[in-house]
């Protein structure tokens, strides 16, 4: 019997099949043929080209075992990243949609037996965030594109120091309302006084019926009283001038005081970073691989990044000192203070108070040399 024609209805059936996805069963990966049933995979099992593509594969099969699986991670992550972004979605949805397109690799030639594998694998090589739930799988795609982590580094800068802004701008009004109040007092206190006579003789002009002396006296009280304000004037003059220089005073030790906090603030700096010393890990943003993991600054960028070496693996990275922490050492070893009065002094690790936060050290250099002090837990660290 002849072949069908090109637009007879079978031709266009046989195409329409061959078109969409068939059973994972009938399918060969090695030679990339999809057969539609199982009379065509077994005819394609006994012919020479499969024979000689198992003979190939025979010969190293982990590499054609890893070549595969690297094509269906890379393939995998891919979709994920573009379609979902940093969404968290179910992993059996992300697959469905994978294995919708007719050319993609399957799992049973990777290194992976079912999709829970891929998924616990994906998880502990901290290319996705993955948890289980009563519903399934969820995993979570972690964009570690440079250029994503240095926008959002930026992002956490302009934020930060926005809030900054807003804390000065706060002080600056309140400390211009507190003024306001110590002159609403001040002029209270030196206007509303009360009234006091010292003596009788200080009474006005007498209403009662006058003798010629008694006219006489009455004519005399004014000027005495008069006399008597004007003695007891400069008196008052001296009180108000007290309390003047009592107010001067205040604002002497006022600005004192600010001169102290403005030398203390600028001792103590938002920045800490320093070479050589050892910090901690605390973002999970690049995974379980570098949480809570030790590494070594080995350079410092721009005051507030910095360039580690993994202890453990030898990996380096750039982080932002948001992402670091300072490491505490033992009793006796030796550490590096990094803010405070005694920025960058080496010193010796006495001892640990856990109910204030703080260590005792014993400054190892500078011109206080063998003293002892009190240091907070994120003023210092190990030395590397």
């Amino acid at each position: 019997m002849g072949k069908a024609d090109f637009l007879s209805p079978k031709a266009i059936s046989n195409r329409i099949k061959s078109k969409g996805l068939q059973k994972l069963r009938w399918y060969c990966q090695m030679c990339q043929k999809q057969c539609r049933d199982e009379n065509g995979f077994k005819c394609h099992c006994m012919s020479e080209s499969h024979q000689r593509q198992l003979l190939l594969a025979s010969e190293n099969p982990t590499k054609f075992m890893d070549y595969f699986s690297d094509e269906f991670k890379s393939d995998f992550l891919e979709l994920l990243r573009r379609r979902f972004g940093t969404k968290r979605v179910h992993n059996n949805i992300v697959y469905n949609e994978y294995i919708s397109h007719r050319e993609h690799v399957h799992m049973n030639s990777t290194q992976w037996e079912t999709l829970t594998d891929f998924t616990k694998w994906l998880g502990r090589k901290g290319l996705c965030k993955v948890d289980e739930t009563p519903k399934g799988w969820y995993i979570q795609y972690v964009d570690r594109d440079p250029e994503t982590i240095r926008r959002q580094e930026e992002q956490a800068r302009k934020k930060k120091q926005e809030l900054d802004d807003e804390e000065r701008s706060a002080k600056f009004i309140q400390e211009q309302v507190r003024r306001g109040m110590d002159g609403k007092e001040a002029e209270a206190q030196s206007v509303y006084t009360e009234l006091k006579r010292e003596s009788e003789e200080e009474k006005g002009w007498s209403f009662s019926v006058l003798g010629a002396s008694s006219v006489l006296g009455a004519l005399t009280a004014p000027a005495s009283s008069s006399s008597v304000k004007r003695k007891e004037a400069p008196s008052g003059s001296d009180s108000r001038g007290e309390k003047k220089k009592k107010s001067a005073l205040e604002e002497i030790i006022e600005i004192e005081e600010k001169k102290k906090k403005k030398q203390s603030s600028a001792v103590r700096t938002d920045y800490w970073l320093q070479p050589n010393i050892v910090v901690k890990i605390v973002t999970k943003k690049l995974g379980e691989k570098y949480h809570k993991k030790k590494a070594v600054v080995m350079e410092v960028k721009e005051k507030y990044g910095a360039v580690v070496k993994m202890i453990d693996s030898g990996d380096k990275l750039k982080l932002d000192q948001n992402h670091l922490e300072t490491v505490i050492p033992a009793p006796g070893k030796r550490v590096l203070i990094l803010n405070g009065p005694y920025r960058d002094t080496e010193a010796l690790l006495e001892g640990i108070d856990e109910k204030k936060f703080s260590a005792t050290l014993t400054l190892d250099s500078g011109p206080q040399k063998g003293d002892m002090v009190d240091i907070a837990y994120e003023d210092f660290s190990k030395l590397a």
